[in-house]
């Protein structure tokens, strides 16, 4: 039996939602989300990607009414017009733009490859990865590597962290600044190097494992120091520049620990803070006081446009490169589809050629056949079948080709005895010519 399988995907991202709203549907752990979204009734396969600036969960269901209701119930903590909701050819040519970084908040970004691919990990060890989107991350990882090094998408600016420092350099001059880099993860490493390439004269990194923060204050080239987070207290006031970027559920930064009027010190009078937290590492009565700056996500759209507008040859690259290997991955989930049509179609053939050729031996036994006179009969059936599926094969291929499901679904009643069992029919979910628009998850009920 060949199993249907229609791709869904849902989304709350930068764009479509507020840092709130991913901080509201941001999971546990991929790991665990994929375990959940499985847990659902037909739902076969699922991937789930979270970053700082989107949650994505994808899934492979028996129909889409099955994978929207799941995603319905992922995205239940945020109000539906934050969810974009993607069906079967968007949601594989959307993952394609992800890994290739045309869909992050820094045009082309690096880390983004690197988080599909942990996803993809993570999913796996779930149990969440079958063959469709085996297929469709592999491809998505191929697609972002194609476009990094074919293309110029990732010169300049290419991550939040280097984002940050742009513009922190746009409110305090960083020359000779002291700088806070808070959380030692992947988005603090990024956001400390780029600082300590901007002329500052200090920087301090805080980190929950001191031991974390003193092994990247070495790898940078300024004077640096790491400190455990419960010396915020004094270094984030002493500093010009904070960055924060860690992966705290609750905020770890108010307003009693900055430049406030009353507590500044005479170095430090006026003082930004970049959050890059996902939920929100600084608390929103920061930004109310006069001596402080503070920006979140949200805010870097300034930077990012800059650079998209500088990448935008690029981009139209890698739009086009996208396009040509989506349709590859159409086209193999076509050519695998009618490949396990055909083989059930042989399979049958070969079970009727075999009942049938120990019938005839059967009765010749008092004939005296030889064993090479035995392989000469089993030969001729063998080229019997093969001449006769000839015709059938080819013209399943070209309606996988063709997205002619009613021709394939009909092979199967005639080959395979268990078809039209528990699972239904094969469903039509490799087709090319519906690009619907996406909707938003209240427009679910059109379907």
């Amino acid at each position: 039996m060949i199993p249907a399988g229609v791709v869904t995907a849902g989304r709350v991202t930068h764009e479509s939602g507020s840092v709130d709203d991913l901080a509201a549907v941001t999971p546990e752990s991929q790991r665990i989300a994929v375990a959940d979204l499985l847990s659902v009734p037909s739902v076969k396969e699922a991937y789930v990607l979270s970053t700082c600036n989107r949650v994505e969960a994808y899934v492979v269901a028996t129909d889409s009414v099955v994978g929207r209701a799941a995603l319905d119930e992922f995205f239940d903590p945020v109000d539906n017009d934050a969810v974009i909701i993607a069906d079967h050819d968007q949601s594989l040519r959307h993952l394609l733009s992800v890994a290739a970084g045309l869909e992050s908040v820094v045009l082309g970004e690096d880390q983004i490859i690197g988080q599909v691919r942990t996803a993809y990990e993570d999913a796996r060890s779930a149990g969440g990865i079958g063959e469709m989107l085996e297929a469709a991350v592999t491809k998505a990882i191929h697609v972002g590597e194609r476009a990094r090094t074919e293309t110029e998408i990732n010169e300049g600016v290419v991550s939040l962290g280097s984002a940050a420092a742009r513009l922190a350099g746009r409110t305090v001059s960083l020359e000779g600044a002291t700088s806070l880099v808070v959380g030692a993860g992947e988005m603090g490493q990024l956001a400390a190097r780029s600082l300590a390439e901007t002329g500052i004269s200090e920087l301090i990194i805080a980190n929950r494992t001191t031991s974390h923060a003193e092994h990247l204050a070495d790898e940078v080239d300024v004077e640096a120091s790491g400190v455990p987070l419960e010396a915020l207290d004094t270094v984030a006031r002493e500093s010009d520049v904070v960055v924060t970027a860690t992966g705290s559920d609750e905020p770890i930064l108010g307003p009693q620990q900055l430049a406030t009027d009353e507590a500044a010190t005479a170095e430090v009078t006026e003082q930004v803070v970049v959050d890059l937290g996902q939920p929100r590492d600084v608390v929103p009565a920061a930004d109310s006081l006069s001596s402080v700056t503070v920006y979140d996500l949200d805010d870097l759209e300034t930077v990012t446009e800059e650079t998209r507008a500088q990448r935008a040859d690029a981009a139209r690259k890698v739009e086009s490169m996208i396009d040509h290997e989506f349709e590859l991955l159409c086209e193999q989930y076509k050519r695998a589809r009618a490949d396990e049509v055909i083989a059930v179609m042989y399979e049958s053939a070969n079970r009727m050629k075999e009942r049938e050729v120990e019938t005839a031996l059967s009765r010749l036994e008092g004939e005296g056949f030889t064993d090479e006179q035995r392989q000469i009969i089993e030969a001729m059936a063998d080229a019997l079948v093969n001449q006769l599926l000839a015709p059938p094969t080819k013209s399943l291929r070209e309606a996988a080709a063709e997205d002619d499901w009613s021709t394939i679904n009909t092979a199967l009643q005639l080959f395979d005895p268990d078809f039209g069992g528990d699972d239904g029919p094969i469903a039509p979910s490799m087709h090319t010519g519906s690009m619907a628009r996406e909707t938003p998850l209240e427009a679910t009920d059109d379907d």
